[in-house]
């Protein structure tokens, strides 16, 4: 008989090995959104190249912030309902979004770019927060809408809801050149990236902990 999320993690939340994940994953995610503010308005004042996109040349921009903005939280509440019913998938998940987001920090860092030319700001109430409340357009290489949608779709589980997720993933990356927001190598470097980093957490933190 299958066991319930409650019974799951009750049984995770045995392991010491399992708390200590969670505990030092959260305190780990709380110091690199702290950072987050400080570090995109920073990059957000330096110079770089501008890419000659074959592609954003021929497309014309629209503004579909709201689709966006639409899609993103809408996938971020599902996926939270989906790792919260399965503490290695959760585990994995929280450590895979560190290292994810770490590495966004270190790349943007060593790739500076100026943003695409007829980029229209994308705006996000919600993600702004994270940036200092300021429209930041020069976070650019390798696009974190995109990373993120794509890091839910290889956690998920279920077929159908993989299918969801990777459709909003391609969606997303569609509407971000749309916007012009980033260059076309933003988001196809993203699902590289995100999958390396996935299949290193689940190689590393995914120990069937609640079977233990």
């Amino acid at each position: 008989m299958e066991q319930s999320t409650s019974e799951k993690w009750q049984a995770a939340w045995r392991s010491k090995k399992f708390r200590n994940k969670i505990f030092i994953g959260l305190i780990l995610l709380f110091l690199t959104l702290a950072t987050f503010p400080f570090f995109f308005q920073t990059i957000d004042e330096r110079n770089g190249p501008v890419i000659n996109d074959w592609l954003l040349n021929y497309l014309p921009a629209y503004n579909v912030s709201v689709a966006i903005f639409i899609i993103m939280w809408s996938a971020t509440a599902f996926i939270f309902i989906r790792v919260f019913q399965n503490p290695d998938i959760f585990v994995v998940y929280l450590w895979a979004y560190i290292m994810l987001s770490i590495s966004r920090l270190l790349v943007i860092s060593a790739v500076p770019l100026n943003p695409p030319v007829g980029l229209l700001e994308l705006k996000d109430p919600i993600s702004n927060t994270f940036y200092g409340m300021r429209v930041v357009t020069k976070d650019l290489f390798f696009s974190g809408h995109t990373s993120t949608l794509f890091l839910d779709f290889l956690c998920l589980v279920k077929m159908k809801d993989k299918i969801i997720m990777l459709a909003a993933t391609i969606t997303v990356a569609c509407l971000l050149l749309i916007q012009h927001v980033h260059y076309t190598i933003d988001v196809l470097a993203a699902p590289v990236f995100t999958y390396l980093i996935y299949s290193f957490a689940k190689k590393n933190f995914q120990n069937k902990i609640s079977n233990k």
